[in-house]
């Protein structure tokens, strides 16, 4: 036998036209191998070919039925000669080829495999699992959205933020402002962001079945707890605020500010002598519109404080969901037990973002002592510019709701006189629950022996007496 075993059933037909076998294409391969080796004896059907290896016993070929077994040759009124004036060649204007599908071989699967070696089905179309993907462990700060789901925002994450789904949100009784810590997946095809895959931790605990009250349902009181500041003996500004008005837990400290009066070395003080004066309180400052080197300048003189800082170069949208961000982690802390003091720098500032002097009212009305056990408290100490564009609105928004008030003039600033407090326009309501009796006394005879001064003099007397003592304590002492 020739070589005609190693040739696509192609190339047999070829070979089988040229050497004139009529009837080549009804042929099997073994039977088109035989008639092409000469060896094939094979009873010749009526038309003088070979018989169709489908027939029956007798060699007649067999009906062809459609799906409903009816014989497509009477359908059609016909055999496929009459239909097709000839065989299939004469059908088609050619063979298989001339059809555009070419026989199997030609369609690219070569001769067909013997079925016992032949992949299963599923094994063929299956693909290869994709990896699984590396999830990162974040934690951040929840925004939740009005429809229900929310954004996760890190410093280790993208500005876009991670995903947080709606059921999520429900199942663990999250908030705005929660700190939520979990696992993290990239972000699929099609999606904008990643997405959180579970939480683990709320505010730093496993998550519970049942929440507290939220923070607008506990119940406010008078600030009565004295706030300790822990001062250096020459640290003028902070020693002065705490002789005129002295801070507390839960108050709302309005500093109203004139442009270069130290407000801000004042704030730094102050949010130094804080964070270092108790461990069980946190110190967030809030920059809003702030210069860029500003806020790093406060990054590093301060480092022991939060900084949220939406500075000058974001828009007027962004520098508000900063801001709303930050109250709300705030309100969250205080739910869970912890004494907060909030910087807002500046309010006026924050009331141009949103082009509204009255939406800083919920900023500046935040603060409170909140009297539940467990509950601790939200300080606010916020500045107001005097003298710049928008104050008397953003003065007349909050107006009446502070406890406390400090006034820095630019004018004391441009004498020399540091801290430039306005001594008379400094005060505080309530003193009686922060101060003892001793400490109110002391402190009337100094307000008595300032009042008669004029701003100047009386803020260098103040100046005079602090550098001369050690402590506040001292200096009360001798009044």
């Amino acid at each position: 036998m020739t070589d005609f075993e190693s040739k696509s059933l192609a190339q047999l037909h070829e070979l089988a036209s040229d050497a004139g076998i009529d009837g080549f294409r009804r042929l099997r391969r073994e039977d088109l191998i035989d008639k092409l080796d000469g060896g094939s004896d094979a009873p010749s059907s009526p038309d003088g070919g070979e018989s169709d290896p489908a027939g029956d016993e007798q060699g007649r070929p067999r009906r062809r039925r459609s799906r409903g077994g009816r014989d497509r040759s009477r359908r059609d009124g016909g055999d496929r000669e009459s239909r097709g004036g000839g065989d299939r060649e004469s059908r088609g204007g050619g063979d298989r080829e001339s059809r555009g599908g070419g026989d199997r071989e030609s369609r690219g699967s070569g001769d067909r495999e013997p079925r016992g070696q032949r992949e299963p089905r599923g094994q063929r179309s299956q693909e290869k699992p994709e990896a699984e993907p590396e999830l990162t462990e974040v934690t951040g700060v929840l925004d939740v959205l009005p429809r229900g789901s929310g954004l996760l925002k890190a410093e280790s994450v993208a500005e876009a933020g991670v995903y947080v789904s709606p059921a999520q949100i429900r199942r663990c009784q999250l908030r705005s402002g929660d700190e939520v810590s979990g696992p993290v997946r990239p972000a699929r095809r099609g999606e904008r962001r990643p997405s959180l895959v579970r939480v683990e931790k709320v505010n730093g605990e496993p998550p519970q079945d049942e929440r507290g009250t939220a923070f607008d349902g506990l119940t406010p009181i008078a600030p009565h707890r004295h706030i300790p500041l822990k001062v250096e003996s020459d640290d003028v500004l902070a020693r002065s605020v705490d002789l005129l008005a002295p801070l507390a837990f839960g108050q709302r400290v309005l500093v109203e500010a004139q442009p270069r009066s130290g407000r801000t070395s004042f704030l730094r003080s102050i949010a130094k002598s804080i964070a270092a004066g108790t461990d069980e309180s946190t110190v967030t400052v809030l920059l809003v519109d702030e210069r860029p080197e500003e806020v790093t300048a406060w990054t590093r003189e301060v480092p022991n404080v939060e900084i949220a800082a939406a500075p000058a170069d974001l828009g007027a949208h962004e520098q508000i969901r900063v801001a709303e961000r930050a109250l709300a982690k705030v309100k969250r802390q205080a739910e869970a037990g912890e004494d907060v003091v909030i910087i807002v720098d500046s309010l006026t500032r924050l009331g141009n973002a949103y082009g509204d002097a009255g939406a800083v009212k919920p900023f500046f009305g935040t603060g409170r002592e909140l009297e539940e056990e467990g509950a601790g408290s939200v300080t606010v100490i916020a500045t107001a510019l005097w003298g710049s564009p928008g104050d008397q609105a953003v003065m007349d928004a909050v107006h009446t709701t502070e406890n406390a008030t400090i006034r820095l003039d630019s004018s004391l600033a441009a004498a020399g006189v540091k801290p430039a407090l306005d001594v008379k326009s400094c005060a505080i309501s309530g003193q009686e629950a922060v101060l003892n009796e001793n400490e109110i006394d002391a402190v009337r005879r100094l307000r008595a022996e300032l009042k008669d001064m004029e701003p100047v003099p009386a803020a260098a007397r103040l100046v005079e007496l602090i550098k001369g003592s050690d402590s506040n304590e001292e200096l009360l002492s001798k009044l």
